[in-house]
């Protein structure tokens, strides 16, 4: 063991640029991968080994891939009446290291059936025809049709999920100037989400992208459903459900349609009867649904001034005053 050769670092680099084309973008899939592959002894292409072996294991892992891809190594005879032959150069497919040593050509090419990903050519000789290189890469295509198949035989089942030990991840994009909501002065408020939902970390850009990272699906969510709420935009003619009454004045009731975010539930909207006071109708820490119908622009922003109670709600209230008559 020890530090890894130009070789070895060069072969990396070539499994690497063969494998990247397949792996999801990092809107679908942000996350760090590693493949690591650990080669102990070979006696054909590591690196086309590498591929092949790199793909079933990112499939196993929970990757998803957008295809299958594998590699192999052409070679090449160009004198073969040297070694009995008629003259005519002799293609190679998937080629051993005595066919590599004494050949004139190591020709590494990954793909599918489809297309290539990467490949990589040394020779030995001063040049090769065009008809030689069309040979090579069709004889390579099917080779790589038939590594593929048995590719499939014994591919995992895509996991469906990733393991218990790597955090979850969630992307999501909100409008860029309400980030600062989020973030809040001075950080308090993402510092505050991430200490009442126990996310790990909350990292917001400029551009509107906030990426939650955290342990369980739990806390995710929760943080997930502070964020919408404080960034979400308010229509008229929506309900919102369950929303806590945060304050009562003698005019109405205020209540929260999302944190931050109150408005103002008129006496007069309050009953299909009429209502002295409002207390009468509603207490603070009250729950009800309510239904946004006016809107006013304060620094530059909509914000819900008016809403009434959702009708369900005020025929539920009407049944329960007449059972306690």
């Amino acid at each position: 063991m020890g530090a890894p050769s130009r070789r070895e670092i060069g072969h990396g680099m070539l499994a690497e640029r063969a494998l990247e084309p397949i792996l999801p973008s990092e809107d679908n899939f942000p996350y760090t991968i590693r493949v690591e592959s650990t080669i102990t002894e070979s006696n054909g292409s590591s690196s086309m080994a590498s591929v092949c072996g790199g793909c079933l294991a990112l499939e196993d892992a929970g990757v998803p891939l957008k295809c299958y891809i594998a590699g192999i190594a052409m070679g090449m005879v160009l004198d073969t009446k040297e070694f009995g032959g008629d003259g005519t150069p002799l293609i190679l497919s998937d080629i051993t290291g005595s066919e590599d040593a004494s050949g004139d050509m190591d020709f590494k090419v990954a793909g599918n059936e489809d297309g290539i990903t990467a490949f990589q050519m040394d020779i030995k000789v001063g040049g090769i025809t065009l008809a030689i290189m069309k040979q090579a890469l069709q004889q390579a295509r099917d080779g790589r049709k038939y590594i593929l198949a048995e590719m499939l035989k014994c591919s995992p089942t895509p996991s469906k999920s990733l393991s218990k030990y790597a955090p979850l991840i969630h992307v999501m994009k909100v409008k860029p100037e309400r980030i600062n909501l989020i973030i809040g002065s001075g950080g308090k408020k993402v510092k505050s989400i991430i200490e009442e939902t126990g996310v790990e970390a909350i990292d917001t850009q400029d551009n509107g992208i906030v990426k939650i990272t955290a342990r369980d699906l739990t806390s995710l969510e929760k943080s997930k459903a502070i964020i919408m709420s404080l960034t979400m935009v308010p229509t008229v003619g929506d309900i919102y459900r369950n929303c806590e009454i945060k304050s009562i004045a003698p005019y109405g009731a205020f209540v929260e349609i999302a944190p931050g975010r109150e408005g103002l539930c008129h006496i007069s909207e309050l009953s299909s009867s009429w209502l002295a006071k409002a207390e009468d109708a509603f207490k603070v820490g009250d729950h009800v649904d309510v239904k946004l119908i006016e809107m006013v622009a304060v620094a530059g922003m909509l914000v819900p001034i008016k809403m009434k109670p959702d009708k369900g709600l005020l025929r539920r209230l009407q049944l329960r005053r007449r059972e306690g008559q």
